[in-house]
């Protein structure tokens, strides 16, 4: 869903004619499910899931959510900065475990987190007798991470975690600022790739291009109405968060969370993302979502989903494109939501 649909060779043996026909209804739900959204950028090489029209309970995804296998950092990459707890005598056997104990450090409802950066050693060969350490440490700008080394040789996974009213972004349109949480233990390419871009000076090329309300599929809260159709339309906007001129490398696939009303998630491997106005639990856990924007910001994506648009087919699939592309400028967000730094 996003990309283009990339050829298999199916093979000439007749003995596989089984096979073969599976192989087939699994690429026609997949076909399904790559035309919802523009294949404009054919770089990636993202195979989406097939959508699954059951009526799947909220509650079949809500153990990934909830963290099942979503804390995780970057390999070959070792963080620096102040240490909280030394990992000579703090170890766990897995990324997961030593990102949630940071995590663990930052559930406070007031003031900064003790934890917002962690270094893990878990290539038991490479790591010797520092396999398992778990260092927690603290930025001095989380933004703009201390960086001890990167590459192939380094042993060391690091990671990021944003406390509560922190790592947000506003998207500013001429219609208001979407203000955005992002998720750098479940999503930790997207996040690094975001702060990337916050460092440039413009983010010419950045816009909203698409534009669909919720039709008659779904409510105000997003909730899909019983034996209603799931779309088109699909309850979305769409953009893409790419500098012009500046060369862009794909964003590997970091599938976690499901697609939920006001979730921000990658077209494939981006850099074209969606913000959703409705929960779509049909796709499953079929997108890298990285962030998701702040409830009180939703009636500014609802208000960008009723501008005026023209009809136009991609891939076989009536959309909603928006007669006048929306410019975005990128900033970086205070808790309090002040812009600290410039715009994009």
């Amino acid at each position: 869903m996003g990309r283009r649909s990339i050829d298999s060779n199916v093979g000439r043996w007749t003995s596989m004619g089984l096979l073969l026909l599976g192989f087939l209804a699994c690429t026609l739900a997949y076909f399904v499910i790559s035309t919802v959204l523009k294949p404009s950028n054919p770089i990636s090489n993202y195979d989406g899931l097939a959508i699954d029209e059951s009526h799947e309970s909220d509650g079949v995804s809500l153990e990934r959510e909830n963290g099942g296998g979503c804390c995780r950092g970057i390999p070959k990459l070792e963080l620096w900065g102040t240490a909280v707890k030394w990992g000579t005598e703090h170890k766990y056997n897995s990324e997961e475990e030593c990102c949630k104990s940071c995590k663990a450090m930052c559930s406070g409802k007031d003031g900064p987190c003790l934890c917002d950066s962690w270094v893990f050693c878990g290539d038991r060969n490479a790591c010797g007798r520092q396999f398992g350490e778990c260092w927690l440490k603290k930025q001095k700008d989380t933004w703009v991470p201390q960086r001890q080394d990167a590459g192939s040789r380094v042993m060391w996974t690091s990671g990021l975690v944003f406390g509560k009213g922190e790592g947000i972004i506003g998207l500013e349109t001429e219609h208001g600022t979407l203000h955005i949480k992002l998720y750098p233990d479940s999503a930790p390419y997207s996040v690094q790739y975001i702060l990337e871009l916050l460092t440039l000076r413009h983010c010419a090329g950045c816009q909203f291009y698409r534009a669909e309300g919720r039709g008659e599929s779904w409510d105000l809260k997003g909730n899909h109405i019983k034996d209603a159709s799931f779309g088109p339309p699909y309850a979305l906007i769409q953009g893409t968060l790419e500098a012009a001129g500046m060369p862009f490398q794909t964003i590997p696939t970091e599938v976690c969370r499901t697609v939920r009303r006001g979730v921000v998630a990658w077209v494939g491997s981006g850099p074209e993302f969606f913000i959703s106005l409705a929960s779509h639990v049909e796709w499953k856990n079929s997108y890298t979502i990285f962030g998701s924007v702040l409830p009180e910001d939703m009636e500014i994506a609802e208000k960008i989903a009723q501008l005026p648009t023209r009809p136009d087919v991609w891939n076989n699939v009536n959309v909603s494109v928006l007669e006048k592309p929306i410019p975005i400028l990128v900033q970086r967000i205070k808790s309090n939501h002040e812009d600290i730094s410039h715009k994009l």
